[in-house]
């Protein structure tokens, strides 16, 4: 089935933004990148924040479908995923694209806690907070509320690192830290 115009709409824009930043691009740039028409533009989105919105969504079912995914095929043991996610990272790290996280990059656009770009960023990280959480707790951690967000601290201080020093090696060293830290919380 063809995609409908507001959904290549987003999804386009969904590009520049990651590529570009939000602040950065502008109505006229995404006219422009999009092929779409302002007219055409407003007659889906009213403003340009519904339409980061909008991108911000389409990017959280990605990321999220993805990563949950690839996980999967990579390990088979709850305990063996909260590790895996490590090597998903290192995968995407590796992508032509790879310019970081949308989300980081929202959040530190829009630092009001209550403005709803900065509210969607972080519904995606307590989304892949209760993940991580769930498998630990199915791999038995004493603790697995803890494990979860040590989990995802490192996650993302891997994706930060990366981009910061241009290289994939920071999901390997967050791996290694995961698995000191699983460890000591799966001890009897």
């Amino acid at each position: 089935m063809r995609p409908n115009k507001r959904d290549e709409l987003v999804s386009k824009a969904l590009d520049v933004f990651y590529r570009d930043g939000f602040h950065a691009t502008g109505m006229d740039r995404l006219v422009v990148e999009t092929g779409v028409s302002k007219t055409s533009m407003y007659k889906h989105f009213r403003t340009k924040e519904e339409l980061i919105l909008a991108a911000l969504r389409l990017r959280d079912e990605r990321f999220r479908n993805w990563f949950c995914r690839r996980v999967e095929e990579l390990a088979e043991t709850p305990a063996g995923r909260l590790i895996a996610g490590f090597d998903a990272l290192a995968e995407w790290f590796e992508e032509g694209k790879y310019r970081g996280c949308m989300f980081i990059k929202a959040g530190a656009e829009f630092q009001d806690v209550d403005h709803p770009i900065h509210v969607q960023a972080a519904e995606h990280k307590r989304m892949l907070l209760e993940y991580l959480i769930g498998l630990a707790r199915q791999a038995g951690a004493k603790d697995p509320e803890q494990l979860g967000s040590q989990m995802l601290l490192l996650k993302e201080g891997a994706i930060v690192t990366s981009v910061l020093l241009g290289s994939g090696t920071p999901a390997q060293d967050a791996k290694a830290a995961a698995q000191v830290l699983l460890d000591a919380a799966l001890v009897a």
